[in-house]
Protein backbone atom coordinates (compact mmCIF):
# COMPACT_ATOMS: atom_id res chain seq x y z
CA UNK A 1 0.00 0.00 0.00
CA UNK A 2 1.50 3.11 -0.75
CA UNK A 3 1.72 5.72 1.79
CA UNK A 4 -0.19 8.84 2.47
CA UNK A 5 0.96 11.61 4.80
CA UNK A 6 -0.70 14.00 6.97
CA UNK A 7 1.48 17.30 7.97
CA UNK A 8 -0.19 19.29 10.81
CA UNK A 9 0.96 22.72 10.26
CA UNK A 10 1.24 25.66 12.93
CA UNK A 11 0.19 29.42 12.89
CA UNK A 12 2.44 32.03 13.69
CA UNK A 13 0.62 35.06 15.43
CA UNK A 14 -0.25 36.91 12.57
CA UNK A 15 -2.25 33.94 11.12
CA UNK A 16 0.78 32.72 8.70
CA UNK A 17 1.78 29.19 8.20
CA UNK A 18 5.43 29.03 10.44
CA UNK A 19 8.24 27.70 8.22
CA UNK A 20 8.68 24.27 10.53
CA UNK A 21 6.08 23.68 7.59
CA UNK A 22 8.76 23.57 4.98
CA UNK A 23 11.00 21.08 6.84
CA UNK A 24 8.54 18.69 7.57
CA UNK A 25 7.15 18.71 3.81
CA UNK A 26 10.66 17.85 3.42
CA UNK A 27 10.70 15.10 6.09
CA UNK A 28 8.08 13.58 4.53
CA UNK A 29 9.74 13.45 1.03
CA UNK A 30 11.59 10.52 2.14
CA UNK A 31 8.30 8.64 3.13
CA UNK A 32 7.55 8.43 -0.31
CA UNK A 33 3.82 9.15 -0.89
CA UNK A 34 1.09 11.23 -1.04
CA UNK A 35 1.26 14.06 1.05
CA UNK A 36 -1.75 16.67 2.16
CA UNK A 37 -1.69 19.25 4.70
CA UNK A 38 -4.03 20.00 7.51
CA UNK A 39 -4.27 24.08 8.44
CA UNK A 40 -6.60 24.80 11.69
CA UNK A 41 -6.87 27.95 14.02
CA UNK A 42 -9.42 30.50 14.38
CA UNK A 43 -9.09 32.03 10.91
CA UNK A 44 -6.72 30.03 8.48
CA UNK A 45 -7.94 32.18 5.24
CA UNK A 46 -4.26 33.41 4.83
CA UNK A 47 -2.37 30.07 5.88
CA UNK A 48 -4.51 28.20 3.00
CA UNK A 49 -3.87 29.86 0.40
CA UNK A 50 0.21 29.46 1.15
CA UNK A 51 -0.42 25.88 1.77
CA UNK A 52 -2.44 25.54 -1.45
CA UNK A 53 1.24 26.84 -3.47
CA UNK A 54 3.01 24.54 -1.68
CA UNK A 55 5.14 21.83 -3.66
CA UNK A 56 4.75 17.79 -4.02
CA UNK A 57 1.35 17.77 -1.99
CA UNK A 58 -2.01 16.55 -3.28
CA UNK A 59 -4.16 18.84 -0.95
CA UNK A 60 -5.19 21.10 1.86
CA UNK A 61 -7.46 20.35 4.70
CA UNK A 62 -9.14 23.46 5.98
CA UNK A 63 -9.96 23.04 9.85
CA UNK A 64 -11.17 26.82 11.13
CA UNK A 65 -13.93 27.78 13.45
CA UNK A 66 -13.67 29.40 17.07
CA UNK A 67 -13.28 26.07 19.10
CA UNK A 68 -9.94 26.09 17.47
CA UNK A 69 -8.69 29.68 18.14
CA UNK A 70 -7.01 28.83 21.41
CA UNK A 71 -4.84 25.74 20.37
CA UNK A 72 -5.94 23.40 22.61
CA UNK A 73 -5.12 19.63 22.34
CA UNK A 74 -8.38 18.12 23.23
CA UNK A 75 -9.72 20.56 19.99
CA UNK A 76 -7.15 19.41 17.90
CA UNK A 77 -7.28 15.66 18.65
CA UNK A 78 -11.10 16.12 18.18
CA UNK A 79 -10.26 17.69 14.60
CA UNK A 80 -7.67 15.04 13.50
CA UNK A 81 -8.52 11.56 15.18
CA UNK A 82 -12.00 10.81 13.02
CA UNK A 83 -9.27 11.48 9.41
CA UNK A 84 -6.17 9.46 11.38
CA UNK A 85 -7.04 6.04 9.74
CA UNK A 86 -6.90 7.33 6.37
CA UNK A 87 -3.04 8.15 6.77
CA UNK A 88 -0.29 5.94 7.33
CA UNK A 89 2.22 8.86 8.71
CA UNK A 90 0.94 11.79 10.19
CA UNK A 91 3.86 14.62 11.65
CA UNK A 92 3.56 17.45 13.29
CA UNK A 93 6.98 19.50 14.68
CA UNK A 94 8.29 19.13 18.09
CA UNK A 95 7.15 22.17 19.33
CA UNK A 96 5.46 23.06 22.99
CA UNK A 97 2.32 22.83 20.91
CA UNK A 98 3.38 19.53 18.56
CA UNK A 99 4.25 17.47 22.24
CA UNK A 100 1.15 18.42 23.92
CA UNK A 101 -1.28 16.97 21.29
CA UNK A 102 0.43 14.60 19.76
CA UNK A 103 1.02 12.37 22.40
CA UNK A 104 -3.10 12.86 23.25
CA UNK A 105 -3.95 11.18 19.90
CA UNK A 106 -1.48 8.41 20.44
CA UNK A 107 -3.39 7.34 23.36
CA UNK A 108 -6.47 7.75 21.57
CA UNK A 109 -5.80 5.57 18.82
CA UNK A 110 -4.02 3.04 21.04
CA UNK A 111 -0.74 3.24 18.99
CA UNK A 112 2.94 3.90 19.78
CA UNK A 113 4.18 6.92 18.73
CA UNK A 114 7.79 8.14 17.66
CA UNK A 115 9.13 11.64 19.19
CA UNK A 116 11.80 14.20 17.81
CA UNK A 117 13.02 12.38 14.74
CA UNK A 118 15.97 13.62 12.95
CA UNK A 119 15.75 11.52 10.43
CA UNK A 120 14.21 8.67 8.12
CA UNK A 121 15.71 5.53 6.88
CA UNK A 122 12.44 4.32 5.22
CA UNK A 123 8.59 4.28 5.69
CA UNK A 124 8.61 2.40 9.22
CA UNK A 125 12.42 3.18 10.37
CA UNK A 126 13.47 6.49 12.39
CA UNK A 127 16.61 8.43 14.07
CA UNK A 128 16.11 10.17 16.96
CA UNK A 129 18.18 11.25 20.20
CA UNK A 130 17.84 9.75 23.41
CA UNK A 131 19.85 10.66 26.63
CA UNK A 132 19.66 14.81 25.94
CA UNK A 133 20.82 14.08 22.44
CA UNK A 134 23.86 12.46 23.81
CA UNK A 135 22.95 9.17 21.17
CA UNK A 136 21.13 8.77 18.52
CA UNK A 137 18.62 5.54 18.52
CA UNK A 138 17.78 3.99 15.49
CA UNK A 139 14.04 2.81 16.12
CA UNK A 140 11.67 0.86 14.04
CA UNK A 141 7.93 1.45 14.32
CA UNK A 142 5.29 -1.71 13.04
CA UNK A 143 2.37 0.38 13.95
CA UNK A 144 -0.18 1.01 10.70
CA UNK A 145 -0.42 4.42 11.92
CA UNK A 146 2.71 6.37 12.37
CA UNK A 147 2.25 9.17 14.52
CA UNK A 148 5.61 11.67 14.71
CA UNK A 149 6.54 14.82 15.60
CA UNK A 150 9.65 16.12 14.03
CA UNK A 151 12.57 18.23 14.74
CA UNK A 152 12.34 20.48 12.34
CA UNK A 153 16.03 22.14 12.84
CA UNK A 154 17.38 18.51 11.50
CA UNK A 155 15.97 19.17 7.96
CA UNK A 156 16.30 22.42 5.72
CA UNK A 157 13.01 23.84 4.58
CA UNK A 158 11.86 22.74 1.26
CA UNK A 159 12.08 25.53 -1.30
CA UNK A 160 9.87 26.75 -4.35
CA UNK A 161 6.10 26.67 -4.89
CA UNK A 162 4.00 24.51 -6.78
CA UNK A 163 2.85 25.37 -10.28
CA UNK A 164 -0.86 25.18 -9.95
CA UNK A 165 -2.82 25.56 -6.21
CA UNK A 166 -4.12 22.14 -4.82
CA UNK A 167 -7.77 21.52 -3.94
CA UNK A 168 -8.48 22.53 -0.64
CA UNK A 169 -11.19 20.78 1.90
CA UNK A 170 -12.65 22.34 4.33
CA UNK A 171 -13.73 20.08 7.41
CA UNK A 172 -16.41 20.90 10.29
CA UNK A 173 -15.31 22.25 13.08
CA UNK A 174 -15.53 20.23 16.26
CA UNK A 175 -17.66 21.27 18.98
CA UNK A 176 -16.69 22.84 22.41
CA UNK A 177 -15.25 20.53 24.95
CA UNK A 178 -15.39 21.46 28.69
CA UNK A 179 -12.11 19.20 29.97
CA UNK A 180 -9.86 22.13 29.90
CA UNK A 181 -10.22 26.75 28.73
CA UNK A 182 -7.02 29.12 28.31
CA UNK A 183 -7.11 31.80 30.81
CA UNK A 184 -4.01 33.71 29.27
CA UNK A 185 -1.44 33.56 27.01
CA UNK A 186 1.78 35.29 28.24
CA UNK A 187 4.69 35.97 25.26
CA UNK A 188 8.02 37.62 25.21
CA UNK A 189 8.17 39.65 21.76
CA UNK A 190 11.33 40.13 20.89
CA UNK A 191 10.83 43.90 18.98
CA UNK A 192 12.80 43.94 15.88
CA UNK A 193 14.64 40.60 15.93
CA UNK A 194 14.15 37.17 14.31
CA UNK A 195 11.98 34.54 16.09
CA UNK A 196 14.44 32.09 18.00
CA UNK A 197 13.59 29.34 16.46
CA UNK A 198 14.30 30.87 12.53
CA UNK A 199 17.20 33.12 13.68
CA UNK A 200 20.46 32.63 11.60
CA UNK A 201 21.97 33.73 14.43
CA UNK A 202 21.44 33.25 18.30
CA UNK A 203 23.14 34.55 21.24
CA UNK A 204 22.21 33.13 24.49
CA UNK A 205 22.98 33.84 28.07
CA UNK A 206 23.18 32.27 30.99
CA UNK A 207 23.49 32.43 34.90
CA UNK A 208 27.00 33.31 34.65
CA UNK A 209 25.27 37.08 33.93
CA UNK A 210 24.53 37.46 37.18
CA UNK A 211 20.77 39.61 36.69
CA UNK A 212 17.59 40.46 34.48
CA UNK A 213 19.52 43.70 33.87
CA UNK A 214 23.01 42.42 32.42
CA UNK A 215 20.92 39.67 30.11
CA UNK A 216 19.62 42.36 28.55
CA UNK A 217 22.31 45.58 28.77
CA UNK A 218 24.57 43.20 27.15
CA UNK A 219 23.40 40.49 25.58
CA UNK A 220 20.96 43.26 23.41
CA UNK A 221 23.39 45.03 21.72
CA UNK A 222 25.48 41.91 20.62
CA UNK A 223 22.47 40.15 19.13
CA UNK A 224 21.31 43.77 17.50
CA UNK A 225 24.25 44.19 15.56
CA UNK A 226 24.11 40.61 14.42
CA UNK A 227 20.56 40.37 13.22
CA UNK A 228 20.23 37.99 16.17
CA UNK A 229 17.43 36.44 18.61
CA UNK A 230 17.98 36.19 22.05
CA UNK A 231 18.47 32.91 23.86
CA UNK A 232 18.90 31.37 27.45
CA UNK A 233 19.66 28.44 29.63
CA UNK A 234 17.41 26.95 32.07
CA UNK A 235 19.47 28.70 34.97
CA UNK A 236 19.04 32.42 33.62
CA UNK A 237 14.95 31.63 32.77
CA UNK A 238 14.56 29.74 36.39
CA UNK A 239 16.43 32.79 37.89
CA UNK A 240 14.38 35.46 36.00
CA UNK A 241 16.65 36.86 33.81
CA UNK A 242 14.79 36.00 30.77
CA UNK A 243 11.43 34.26 30.20
CA UNK A 244 10.74 30.82 29.87
CA UNK A 245 9.49 31.35 26.03
CA UNK A 246 13.85 32.15 24.67
CA UNK A 247 14.81 29.06 27.03
CA UNK A 248 17.01 26.54 25.05
CA UNK A 249 17.82 23.45 25.91
CA UNK A 250 16.28 19.91 26.29
CA UNK A 251 13.23 21.02 28.22
CA UNK A 252 13.32 24.49 25.94
CA UNK A 253 13.48 25.02 22.07
CA UNK A 254 15.80 23.12 19.57
CA UNK A 255 17.78 25.42 17.94
CA UNK A 256 20.32 25.01 14.72
CA UNK A 257 21.51 28.60 13.73
CA UNK A 258 24.37 28.93 11.53
CA UNK A 259 26.26 31.08 14.76
CA UNK A 260 25.33 30.35 18.26
CA UNK A 261 27.18 32.34 20.98
CA UNK A 262 26.58 30.87 24.36
CA UNK A 263 27.62 33.83 27.12
CA UNK A 264 28.21 32.72 30.74
CA UNK A 265 26.76 29.30 30.18
CA UNK A 266 28.37 26.33 31.76
CA UNK A 267 26.93 23.57 29.22
CA UNK A 268 24.89 21.67 31.17
CA UNK A 269 23.90 18.20 28.68
CA UNK A 270 20.46 19.22 28.78
CA UNK A 271 21.32 23.17 27.31
CA UNK A 272 23.94 21.22 24.91
CA UNK A 273 20.90 19.07 23.62
CA UNK A 274 18.83 22.11 22.70
CA UNK A 275 22.01 23.87 20.91
CA UNK A 276 24.76 20.95 19.50
CA UNK A 277 23.65 20.93 16.13
CA UNK A 278 24.13 25.05 15.66
CA UNK A 279 26.67 25.06 12.46
CA UNK A 280 29.31 27.39 14.62
CA UNK A 281 29.50 27.70 18.44
CA UNK A 282 31.33 30.68 20.10
CA UNK A 283 31.59 30.20 23.90
CA UNK A 284 32.42 33.42 26.50
CA UNK A 285 32.83 32.06 30.24
CA UNK A 286 35.78 32.95 32.94
CA UNK A 287 35.64 29.12 33.41
CA UNK A 288 38.52 26.95 31.08
CA UNK A 289 37.03 24.09 32.28
CA UNK A 290 33.39 24.88 31.45
CA UNK A 291 31.70 21.66 29.50
CA UNK A 292 30.29 24.34 26.44
CA UNK A 293 34.22 24.64 25.32
CA UNK A 294 33.76 20.76 24.83
CA UNK A 295 31.24 21.22 21.79
CA UNK A 296 32.53 24.98 20.80
CA UNK A 297 34.48 25.92 17.81
CA UNK A 298 35.42 29.31 19.43
CA UNK A 299 35.97 29.78 22.57
CA UNK A 300 36.76 32.86 24.92
CA UNK A 301 38.58 32.50 28.29
CA UNK A 302 37.42 35.64 30.65
CA UNK A 303 35.29 37.92 32.31
CA UNK A 304 32.22 38.43 30.30
CA UNK A 305 31.30 42.03 31.45
CA UNK A 306 34.49 42.98 29.63
CA UNK A 307 34.46 40.46 26.55
CA UNK A 308 30.53 41.00 25.70
CA UNK A 309 31.40 44.84 25.45
CA UNK A 310 34.71 44.64 23.07
CA UNK A 311 33.34 42.07 20.63
CA UNK A 312 30.37 44.55 20.39
CA UNK A 313 32.16 47.67 20.17
CA UNK A 314 34.41 45.72 17.58
CA UNK A 315 31.18 44.63 15.35
CA UNK A 316 30.02 48.03 15.47
CA UNK A 317 33.17 48.99 13.43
Amino acid sequence: MENRILLVAELGPDGHLKSSLRSLLTAAKFLKGDIDVLVWGGDTTSAVVEAQHLPGIRQVLNGSGPTLADGLAEMLCALVRPLARQYTHILTAATTIGKNWMPRLAALEDVAMVSDIVGVESSDTFIRPIYAGSIWATVCCPEPLKLMTVRTTAFPGTEGEGRDPVPVENLPCPAALLQSTRIAVQAHVQEGRPSLENARVVVSGGRGLGSAEHYEALLGPLADELNAALGASRAAVDLGYASNDVQVGQTGKVVAPDLYIAIGISGAIQHLAGMQTSRVIVAINKDPDAPIFAVADYGLVGDLNVLVPELTAALRK
